[in-house]
């Protein structure tokens, strides 16, 4: 019995050692995770506490910690059985932020100015609702029903689909959405936002203000290595910094996200591990870096707020977006921009259109081309800030295919060569859900 008892007691010590060192570094993330998540969802798309802790955070882990919203306050703390709390305050016009204990509450802060100018042009050029189009080349049954297939039926968690929009020749043809969820539903689109972010850098350089080209503009770099890293390295994520990006450990993307004051320096801080344009490998801290260098070309901080929505978000009546702020007042550009389905279709029939909306160039056309051009050391998978299916990642849909995509499986898909714009947003991603098959699906009822 002694000797059982010793045995039970080792084996409690190593669980205990176990708990300490594996999972208890854990709990401040997830806690993180959890009010930023709830503080986003509840105060940005209205959504219950009940359905964000039953769709947005049921995952892994995640799903431990206990939420509390302060509706007055507008904030939300969330902890793991009284441990690791951690605060998400909501500030109108930049959204929520996760706080730290230094964090000045009182502290005055600028927001956006928005311009909601209307039109009387229908979706997606104006405000007004789609017109009603009928394409003879469209076989509309087998459209809706490869649609329907990227649904769940009623009770069934597997495909956990939120929404399509389907736009065909700048027309909506198509569109559908789960319960609890319609056209005017605010989405995260998580890393769909490293596109928004890319595409100020297309848009300055029209004007003339920078040259992606050039030497990156980060101080600390100016006498080592890393002075050689361009613009265009950083947009193509082949800048050969130290990064690791896994999500299922405590890794730099998680600390800078769940941690960080100022995210725009996690990336800037790291050594450099490769000669630029050798290595590539997919970075947030890369796109945050970028969001901060944005910060840079403006006179002051109203400025870089204001310039996210005049030059691009509110000049195509994407209207419902919404990009959130780190603590020091950077856009996180890597992960946080917010907007209904339709909205985000809206971006990518502006690339569909080479960035012209309305009669304007919001982005020189060659733009387009530069993003969806294959990085250096990419197999054919990564271009500047969009995903490309140039190596045929996805076999049965045209290699001229490039998408903004996300976490949960959030996609923007652009098809010049079909002149088709595809959204989904839901909480699964590969292998759960089958893009291949759900593209193929869609694309095969247009005619050729």
């Amino acid at each position: 019995m002694k000797k059982r008892n010793i045995i039970l007691g080792l084996l409690l010590l190593l669980l205990i050692a176990y708990l300490r060192l594996a999972i208890y570094p854990q709990l401040d993330l997830i806690s993180g995770f959890n009010a930023k998540s709830v503080a986003s969802g509840h105060f940005i798309d209205h959504r219950s506490l009940e359905v964000i802790q039953q769709g947005d955070n049921d995952l892994e882990k995640i799903n431990w910690a206990t939420n509390t919203i302060d509706e007055t306050s507008k904030f939300v703390t969330s902890n793991i059985h009284g441990l690791k709390e951690r605060k998400a305050i909501y500030r109108e016009g930049l959204g929520a932020t996760l706080i730290n204990e230094d964090f000045d509450l009182d502290k005055p802060y600028e927001v956006p100015r928005r311009s909601y100018l209307k039109n009387n042009l229908p979706y997606p050029y104006g405000d007004n609702e789609p017109t009603d189009t009928v394409f003879a080349s469209i076989d509309y049954a087998q459209l809706n029903k490869a649609i329907a297939a990227a649904f769940d039926p009623k009770g069934k968690k597997k495909q956990r689909t939120r929404a399509v929009v389907v736009l065909y020749k700048g027309k909506l043809i198509a569109e559908k959405y789960t319960d609890g969820f319609d056209k005017n539903s605010k989405i995260l689109g998580w890393s769909m936002t490293k596109s928004l972010t890319a595409t100020y850098f297309g848009i300055l350089q029209k004007q003339g203000k920078l040259n992606i080209m050039s030497p990156a503009p980060v101080v600390e770099w100016q006498k080592d290595e890393r002075a050689k890293i361009t613009l265009n390295d950083l947009l193509h994520m082949n800048s050969g910094l130290e990064w690791e990006e896994k999500y299922t450990k405590i890794c730099d993307a998680t600390t800078m996200l769940f941690q960080a004051e100022d995210m725009s320096k996690c990336q800037a801080e790291k050594p450099a591990a490769f000669k630029p344009n050798t290595h590539w490998y997919y970075s947030s801290g890369t796109t945050n870096l970028l969001s901060g260098i944005l910060r840079k070309q403006f006179k002051s901080h109203q400025e870089y707020l204001n310039f996210w929505y005049s030059s691009l978000l509110d000049k195509i009546g994407m209207h419902t977006a919404l990009v959130e702020t780190d603590m020091a007042g950077n856009f996180v550009g890597s992960s946080y921009g917010w907007a209904t389905p339709r909205d985000w279709a809206k971006f990518g029939q502006l690339y569909l259109n080479k960035g012209r909306w309305n009669g304007e160039q919001l982005f020189d056309p060659s733009w387009a081309t530069y993003v969806s051009t294959p990085t250096n050391t990419s197999n054919g998978r990564y271009g500047a800030q969009f995903w490309l299916n140039a190596g045929g990642y996805f076999p049965d849909v045209p290699k001229d295919m490039y998408y903004c995509s996300g976490f949960q499986g959030q996609m923007v898909a652009i098809i010049p060569s079909r002149d088709l714009v595809i959204v989904r947003m839901g909480l699964t991603e590969e292998p759960k859900f089958d893009f291949n098959g759900f593209l193929k699906g869609v694309i095969g009822s247009f005619g050729k």
